[in-house]
């Protein structure tokens, strides 16, 4: 018994080990990050690992008041949120309706859904700058939330049918019986016991939508609907790059993605402790 514990132990101690230095593999380019956008340029390439001799708060001042960052933020924020709200109304819908329907058909849409996850979508980005052109979407920032929606979909559906399908056929039967519709059943019984399911999508699609930088380098041009990544790109120069302005931009782009991050995490943990399923 005593030597069951021990290995336990031992187990626990090794397993802390990791999780510790895989924490400070993490960790350590975010704190590059923050301490080098407090420095002059000089000072980053001096010591680009310790903290600044002298705080410059000014990096940040002159990125929110020379550039058009604000409008960047806004403009990544819009999408990201449309996007994301989108992607779960559609995702949540086409997977309670392939896992309630079953037959050949089902199974045969459900598996060119999923073809998407091993399918990248930029090998189709000539056809698709064309159809943003044919939809007269170019240079506007909505033309981004068609193409993330479609990236989250394959993911979307495969997550969200194989959960549905857990959720014990009784609870729908049950609703049915009381004289529900089949979307009063899904807003009322289906959608709750989603919340946990929901998260986990949202949070495996936010950063890659509010990271990407290829759709609108391709399909946006104009100042004003830029995003942030594409607006850090106006501080490379063809000779010299002022890093300590591009930090700091970059820093302030990581917190919206980690408060909403942290917000889903918490619906995540909530839902899954509220919507589980009784026996």
């Amino acid at each position: 018994m005593a030597q069951g514990s021990i290995k336990r132990q031992n187990r626990n101690i090794v397993s802390h080990i990791i999780l510790i230095i895989y924490s400070l593999i993490v960790i350590f380019p975010l704190w590059v990050m923050i301490i080098n956008s407090f420095k002059d340029r000089l000072s980053i390439y001096q010591n680009p690992f310790m903290l600044p001799k002298k705080w410059n708060i000014s990096n940040y001042g002159d990125v929110l008041r020379d550039g058009d960052f604000l409008v960047y933020f806004r403009n990544s924020f819009v999408v990201v949120i449309l996007s994301l709200a989108i992607l779960l109304i559609v995702g949540a819908l086409a997977s309670y309706a392939l896992a309630n329907w079953r037959g050949k058909w089902s199974r045969i849409i459900y598996f060119f859904c999923i073809a998407g996850m091993m399918l990248p979508i930029k090998i189709a980005s000539i056809r698709l700058l064309e159809l943003v052109r044919i939809l007269g979407l170019l240079n506007t920032i909505w033309s981004l939330v068609p193409i993330y929606v479609a990236m989250g979909i394959p993911i979307a559906i495969f997550i969200l049918t194989e959960f549905i399908r857990q959720v014990p056929w009784e609870l729908t039967e049950a609703g049915i019986i009381d004289g529900a519709s089949r979307f009063q059943v899904f807003s009322r019984i289906i959608s709750p016991l989603l919340r946990p399911a929901l998260a986990t999508v949202a949070i495996y699609n936010l950063v890659p939508f509010w990271n990407d930088l290829w759709f609108p380098l391709i399909f946006i041009s104009d100042d004003q609907a830029k995003t942030v990544l594409l607006g850090v790109t106006r501080l490379f120069g063809q000779y010299q790059t002022d890093w300590s302005k591009v930090l700091a931009v970059l820093t302030l782009s990581a917190i919206p993605v980690i408060a909403l991050y942290l917000a889903m995490s918490k619906q995540f943990i909530q839902g899954l402790t509220a919507g589980a399923v009784k026996g």
